[in-house]
C-alpha cells in the first residue's frame, strides 16, 4: 500500500508541496488547496467567515453609518468622517452600538463563506488546470464564488445594515426581517442583490488574484516562509488583497447600502433600483466625492479582516489535513 511508504515522514511537519499519494496528478500542481473532504472546504470557511466579521463588526458599523447617513438629507456628506461618527456612536449609544446587527451576520456570514470557499476551491481546481500561478482562474473562480455566496448572504446583510443605522427603528433581528417581509414584501431582501453581485465580482477577482500573487511572490522571495511562517504569508498577502479591492470597488458599495437602508432612519428612497440611476441621485446632491464616503473604514475593515480569514481558513484546512493524515487520532 502507498501509504506504508509514507510513514517515515508523517512525525515532520508537511510543506506545501507535499501530498498524498492517491490524489491526481492535477490536485498535486495545487499545493496547500488539495487533499480535503468538500465539507471541510465548508467547514473551514465557515470558522473563517464568522471569526472574520465577527471581530471586525464594529469597524463595518463605522462604514454603514458614514454610507447611509449621508444620503440623507440631515446629514451632508462632507461633515461625515470617521473620528465623527465613531464618537457619535459611542457617546449616545455606548459600545454596544458597534455590535447592533451582529446576530444577523452571524447568522449569515457562516453559511455564506462556507459556500464561498467550497465553490472557490472547487472552481479553482477545474479552472487553474494545474497552474498555481494562474491568476486569471484564481479570479474567475472567485467570481463564481461571490455569486453563489451572495445569494446566501443578502437577506441577513439587509437586516445589518438596517439594524446598524442610527435610532434604528427595528428591535433586533426578528424584528427587522418580518417587518421588513410584511411592509415591503421578499423583494427588499434582494434589492441590493444585482448591485452586491457586480460590486463583489471585481472586489473578488481583484482579491483573489492579489491574494494568491503576493503569497505565490513571497514564497519565491523566500521559500523558508513557506514552512515557518505560513500564516503570515497568508496573513500578509489577505491583507493587501483585502485593502486593494476595498478601495477599488467603495463606489458600489456606497450604492449597496443606500438600496438596502433606502427609506430607513432619514435615508433617501429612490425611485428605480437600478445601478445608475442611484449614483446620479449620490453625484446630484453629494458630488463624485460621495461615491467614495466610507473608503477609509472599508479599508481598515477589509485590509485585516482578510488577513484574519485567510490565516483562519489556511489553519482550518491545515488542521484538517494533519486529521486525515492521521485517521485513527
Amino acid at each position: 500500500m502507498a501509504t506504508t511508504t509514507t510513514n517515515d515522514t508523517s512525525t515532520k511537519y508537511r510543506p506545501p508541496t507535499d501530498f498524498h499519494p492517491e490524489i491526481s496528478e492535477l490536485s498535486i500542481s495545487q499545493k496547500t488547496h488539495d487533499g480535503l473532504q468538500f465539507w471541510q472546504f465548508m467547514v473551514a470557511g465557515s470558522i473563517a467567515g464568522s471569526v472574520e466579521h465577527m471581530a471586525m463588526f464594529p469597524v463595518d458599523t463605522l462604514k454603514t453609518r458614514m454610507q447611509a447617513l449621508g444620503g440623507s438629507g440631515s446629514y451632508p456628506a462632507q461633515n461625515i468622517n470617521v473620528r465623527q461618527a465613531f464618537k457619535s456612536i459611542l457617546k449616545t449609544e455606548g459600545a454596544a452600538g458597534f455590535y447592533r446587527g451582529i446576530g444577523a451576520m452571524g447568522l449569515g456570514a457562516g453559511p455564506a463563506h462556507a459556500v464561498y470557499f467550497s465553490v472557490y476551491e472547487f472552481c479553482k481546481q477545474v479552472f487553474s488546470r494545474g497552474d498555481s500561478n494562474n491568476s486569471v482562474a484564481h479570479a474567475v473562480s472567485g467570481v463564481c464564488a461571490t455569486v453563489a455566496s451572495d445569494a446566501v448572504l443578502n437577506p441577513m446583510d439587509v437586516v445589518k445594515q438596517r439594524l446598524q443605522l442610527k435610532s434604528s427603528p427595528y428591535k433586533g433581528v426578528v424584528d427587522c426581517v418580518k417587518r421588513v417581509l410584511f411592509e415591503e414584501g421578499i423583494g427588499a431582501f434582494y434589492a441590493s442583490y444585482k448591485t452586491t453581485v457586480i460590486m463583489n465580482a471585481p472586489f473578488t477577482a481583484v482579491h483573489f488574484a492579489t491574494y494568491e500573487a503576493v503569497k505565490n511572490g513571497l514564497i519565491e522571495v523566500s521559500p523558508d516562509i513557506a514552512d515557518d511562517e505560513r500564516l503570515v504569508v497568508h496573513a500578509t498577502a489577505g491583507a493587501a488583497a483585502g485593502a486593494l479591492a476595498a478601495v477599488v470597488t467603495t463606489p458600489l458599495d456606497v450604492v449597496k447600502t443606500q438600496l438596502q437602508c433606502q427609506g430607513v432612519c432619514g435615508c433617501d428612497r429612490f425611485s428605480s433600483t437600478s445601478i445608475g440611476n442611484v449614483i446620479k441621485t449620490i453625484v446630484k446632491k453629494d458630488g463624485y466625492h460621495g461615491l467614495m464616503r466610507g473608503w477609509i473604514p472599508r479599508m481598515l475593515f477589509h485590509a485585516p479582516a482578510a488577513a484574519i480569514c485567510w490565516s483562519t481558513y489556511e489553519a482550518s484546512k491545515d488542521f484538517f489535513h494533519r486529521l486525515n493524515d492521521n485517521p485513527d487520532n
